[in-house]
């Protein structure tokens, strides 16, 4: 294969197989690596490629996230993460994320206003908790009850229509941490707290989960201000497996919320979601401060099979940008709350130093992600690690939203059909039971 420029200066690739030669177009992003346009590779060279897990390969043109895992660079329609973390508030990246720019004071206001108003959630829903065992995973019934709402809100199914795409947006992200919440109480036998108009997202969401009907219950600031930054720091991420699996399942014409569904079941994976319950299950095998130096001997040992979790990250092989925000934010956390004594907790900061400090890490770059503070951090703040991935979703959701309309909204949008490279049976007759 070939690259050259014509004289419209568009770069083409010229791809030679078998004898025949074809040129296909080379796009080029305003940020990253350019992509192959191999669209008329099968007509033209009767091939396609093959990418297990599209690594390699951009399935969508999209305005919204950038990544470049390389130099720890994450972007949200051009702002930097840290950016937004250190001074922005959630309802300002939800309106980000879903309308391309920050709001100003008007349509802040007006749109902070609509997600309020958005909470609540219809009274029969209440009804759907009890379908549900009391020792149901969280996001078992987190994934059931969105998937339903399309049946309480039918009017969002016909997508065509702008109006209810917005409005089916709206719904998903206010009312995605109430259910989420309501999960939690429901698997620990408490009363269901209803959203409050006079708090904010993040807010909210801690009063939904920790108030009790039986007393006042008072937002800490700066539990409040971890919960802001955690909503940030995860409202989206690129193609990755979960948002994928929103926009696959958009592609069919699927309503919003089965598509929204869709993306929690794949993020409910250990291998996506539940990076961050594993780094606490790591703590807890460790055990205690003494067994450090043999866990890491065998982390530097290929053959024992264990891993350091937390550490390092598929796509970022550099700092983690979230992570610098979020270890400034575990130590606020730690520090408010008094913990000192926390075994677990203690074991973290241990294992954080010596990252940070020995050369077999630093050399590979193996340094603390986002999923190791905020394990430590939700841990802190007395969410139960079953609430972890939930907890990601609910803030994952925001992006998913912003994914699935982008994609409804391209011109030319079609359903995904991916190809296969196929190594079954050949063609081969039928032969009857008797004479097998």
């Amino acid at each position: 294969m070939s690259v050259s420029q014509n004289e419209g200066k568009q770069s083409i690739a010229t791809i030679s197989i078998g004898g025949k030669t074809a040129e296909m177009p080379v796009l080029s992003g305003n940020l990253g690596p350019d992509v192959i346009d191999i669209r008329k590779l099968p007509s033209e060279l009767g091939v396609f490629t093959f990418d297990p897990g599209y690594g390699e390969t951009a399935s969508c043109n999209s305005k919204i996230t950038f990544i470049d895992g390389d130099k720890g660079v994450l972007l949200h329609r051009g702002y930097p993460i840290a950016q937004l973390a250190e001074n922005a508030s959630y309802e300002e990246v939800i309106y980000l994320l879903l309308n391309g720019e920050l709001p100003n004071k008007a349509q802040y206001d007006t749109f902070s206003s609509t997600l309020t108003n958005h909470t609540l959630l219809h009274e029969q829903i209440r009804n759907f908790f009890n379908g549900f065992r009391r020792d149901a995973h969280p996001m078992a019934i987190l994934c059931g009850t969105v998937g339903a709402l399309s049946a309480f809100y039918p009017d969002a199914c016909d997508i065509a229509i702008p109006e209810n795409r917005e409005l089916a947006a709206m719904r998903l992200i206010a009312k995605i941490p109430t259910i989420a919440a309501w999960a939690y109480k429901y698997t620990q036998g408490d009363a269901f707290i209803y959203p409050r108009n006079d708090l904010n997202y993040a807010e909210n969401f801690l009063s939904m989960m920790f108030a009790r009907m039986s007393e006042p219950y008072k937002v800490n600031p700066v539990l409040a201000r971890a919960m802001n930054r955690i909503l940030i720091l995860h409202a989206d991420h690129e193609q990755n497996a979960s948002t994928s699996t929103v926009r696959l399942a958009g592609s069919t014409g699927a309503n919003p919320f089965a598509c929204i569904a869709a993306g929690i079941a794949a993020l409910w994976g250990p291998a996506h979601g539940g990076a961050n319950e594993a780094v606490l299950k790591m703590l807890a095998n460790i055990g205690k401060k003494e067994n450090i130096p043999a866990f890491i001997a065998q982390v530097k040992d290929k053959n024992s099979g264990v891993k350091l979790m937390g550490f390092g990250h598929r796509v970022y092989k550099n700092f983690d940008p979230r992570a610098k925000i979020m270890q400034q934010t575990c130590h606020e956390v730690l520090k408010e709350l008094g913990i000192k004594d926390d075994p677990l907790l203690d074991l973290a900061v241990e294992l954080e130093n010596i990252a940070l400090s020995d050369d077999y890490f630093v050399q590979r770059k193996l340094y603390p992600n986002v999923d190791f503070y905020s394990g430590i951090i939700l841990k802190a703040m007395g969410i139960p690690t079953s609430m972890f991935t939930v907890l990601f979703a609910v803030a994952r959701t925001t992006g998913w939203v912003s994914q699935w309309k982008e994609m409804i909204e391209e011109p030319g949008q079609r359903i995904s059909r991916p190809r296969q490279l196929y190594l079954g049976a050949k063609e081969r007759d039928f032969v009857p039971l008797n004479k097998r």
